[in-house]
This record gives structure tokens, C-alpha cells and sequence, in this order.
């Protein structure tokens, strides 16, 4: 595995990649996980105030009523404050897709909890884990059509920056619920958030919020790929009303 892989190799990583759950359960190398952790530690971010820290972990460290059996588990923790939950789908689909660029699979494992112990340890709130380790299934997928995605034309309003919203629209998300919707201006892209009803709202608020972050990254990597600038910034006021969302940031290109 190399320690670091090009940026434009992420990118390309979006169009092929898919969630993995089935593994091999042998152990990645000391090596391969050094360089998962230099990966990691030289990520992009949303907020470089916001701190963070991950874990890799066994499965014997982890939680859940639905178990993905894997030989890895990457458990995410973050100081509670702004866009927390943001910067960490931000941070972790870069990872996502640099196992997957490294023919490894991974797969968001919203269930999961850590144990008791891997929680003290920590000063800083759990947030999500990523299971991987090498695929016991096809790791790629052949072409776009395998993608189960909304069209284009029903998550955004305005004609501008296809190529960077076709990467948007391929992002993972928490049961594929895709909760995302662009309004594009010429030099700007607007983010809004789905406003789910409380029964989806009890259980998805805190995971819609980690999938904005996925696409955003998708955005910005798409950025670099065609050479547009990348500032995202919040609005004191919401730029545009969509209905049944909630405004979440701008894109200024």
C-alpha cells in the first residue's frame, strides 16, 4: 500500500467504490496500518479547530445488535462542538475511499458502539465507526448504472457544475436515504439537509448530518479534479428557502 495516494486517485476511487460487507478475516500489516493512520493524519478537514482522534479496533472492542464481521474497526471521536459531524464524514469518506483505492473494502457502521473501556479512554465523543480489511466479494463496481442514486435533476436546482455534483450524487449515505440538495449559482453551491419527521429524525438526525459531510467531501475532491477553488462557509442567513430543508453551508467556488 503506498503511505500516501494522489488526490486524483480519490476522485476517480468515487466512481467504482461500494460498501463492503463481507471480509477476509485475516489482518491488514503492521505497514498497512501505519499507513491508514498517515493517511488519516494528513486528511483535509472542515474545521482544523475541532479536534479529533481514531481508534483501530477488534471486534471484541465493539458493539452492536447487527454485526459486520471484519478483521478492522476504525472508531471516530471528535470534540462536541460546530460542525462536528460534518468534519468527521469530511475526514473519514477520504479514508473510505483510499482503502478502496488500495483494493480494500470498507463500509460505514452506524450501529456500532465502542466498549465501555474504549470510551473512558477517550476525552472526546464517539461519533461513527468504519468497518475494512480485504474483500471477501467484488470491490468495485463495474460502471455508474450500478449505483442506486437519485438523478441529478432531483437533487439540485440550476444548470451550472455538473461535474461536480455527478460526484456529489454518488456519495454513500445512511440507508441510501441520500438526504442532500443543491441550489447552484455560477460561482456558488448551496447545501441543504432533508428536515426528516421525528421518527426518522430520533434515528438518522446525527447520521444525515455525517452523510453531508460524505458528499461535501465528494465535492471538494471533484474540485481539485477540475481545478475550481474549494471554501465552504456557512451564511448567517439561509441564501434560498427549499422546501423540506434545512440550509447547511455554501460552497464557494
Amino acid at each position: 500500500m503506498e503511505e500516501l495516494i494522489a488526490k486524483e486517485e480519490l476522485y476517480q476511487t468515487i466512481f467504482k467504490r461500494k460498501s463492503i460487507r463481507k471480509y477476509q478475516q485475516q489482518k491488514l500489516s503492521v505497514e498497512e496500518l501505519e499507513a491508514i493512520r498517515d493517511f488519516l493524519q494528513a486528511a483535509e478537514v472542515i474545521d482544523p479547530e475541532i479536534k479529533f482522534e481514531t481508534k483501530i479496533v477488534d471486534s471484541d472492542q465493539v458493539k452492536s445488535l447487527i454485526p459486520i464481521k471484519a478483521p478492522h474497526y476504525l472508531q471516530f471521536f471528535s470534540e462536541e462542538k460546530g460542525d462536528y459531524l460534518l468534519n468527521a464524514g469530511f475526514i473519514l469518506q477520504q479514508l473510505d475511499l483510499f482503502l478502496a483505492a488500495n483494493n480494500l473494502g470498507s463500509c460505514w457502521f452506524g450501529m456500532a458502539k465502542p466498549k465501555k473501556e474504549i470510551i473512558a479512554d477517550s476525552e472526546l465523543e464517539y461519533v461513527i465507526t468504519l468497518v475494512f480489511g480485504r474483500a471477501a466479494e467484488e470491490n468495485i463496481r463495474d460502471s455508474i448504472e450500478d449505483f442506486d442514486r437519485k438523478t441529478l435533476s432531483e437533487i439540485k436546482e440550476g444548470n451550472d457544475h455538473y461535474d461536480l455534483l455527478e460526484a456529489a450524487r454518488l456519495a454513500p449515505s445512511a440507508t441510501n436515504g441520500q438526504p442532500w440538495y443543491f441550489k447552484v449559482e455560477a460561482d456558488q453551491i448551496h447545501l441543504f439537509q432533508n428536515e426528516p419527521n421525528f421518527i426518522k429524525k430520533f434515528f438518522y438526525e446525527k447520521m444525515n448530518r455525517i452523510d453531508m459531510g460524505i458528499t461535501l467531501a465528494h465535492i471538494w475532491l471533484a474540485a481539485v479534479e477540475h481545478d475550481y477553488n474549494f471554501n465552504f462557509k456557512k451564511y448567517s442567513q439561509a441564501p434560498a428557502v427549499v422546501e423540506g430543508y434545512n440550509y447547511l453551508g455554501t460552497v464557494e467556488i
